[in-house]
């Protein structure tokens, strides 16, 4: 699918661009992952699984081993190395995190967000949580 730009409106303004072309956009600036590649990188201790997702998804689904949690309106502050109420795990910028949502839509837009903070090997997990527990990946 070919990114749209937006059209001209009669004043000269940009129309908005829409979720869909926000999303192409973004994902394009980073190789996402998928959970098997995810969880093996996990296990090397090469990557820090971030979950996401809210309290209702998390004890409706389960979670994932050793994922951190960190609510979305959280996120970049306690993974920016440089911040105030960073996490004991946000030791740097070269630091692999993975982060996790439902379905892999909203991480992707927290991808954006810690890139900007200079996390730039962060990434998000194609499909999400569905995803990795459709492949049969551990959680409990």
């Amino acid at each position: 699918m070919a990114v749209s730009t937006p059209v001209s409106a009669n004043d000269g303004d940009q129309l908005p661009l829409g979720i869909d072309v926000l999303l192409e956009r973004v994902r394009a600036a980073y190789e996402r992952i998928e959970p098997q590649e995810a969880y093996e990188a996990a296990r090397a201790g090469d990557a820090l699984l971030v979950d996401i997702r809210y309290a209702a998804l998390r004890e409706r689904d389960g979670l994932i081993p050793g994922a951190l949690v960190v609510e979305r309106n959280e996120l970049e502050w306690r993974l920016d190395p440089q911040g105030s109420h960073r996490l004991p795990e946000a030791t740097s910028h070269g630091l692999r995190i993975v982060v996790i949502c439902n379905e892999g839509y909203a991480s992707s837009l927290a991808v954006q967000s810690l890139h900007q903070l200079g996390l730039r090997r962060a990434t998000d997990l194609v499909g999400g949580f569905q995803a990795w527990r459709g492949a049969g990946l551990p959680v409990e």
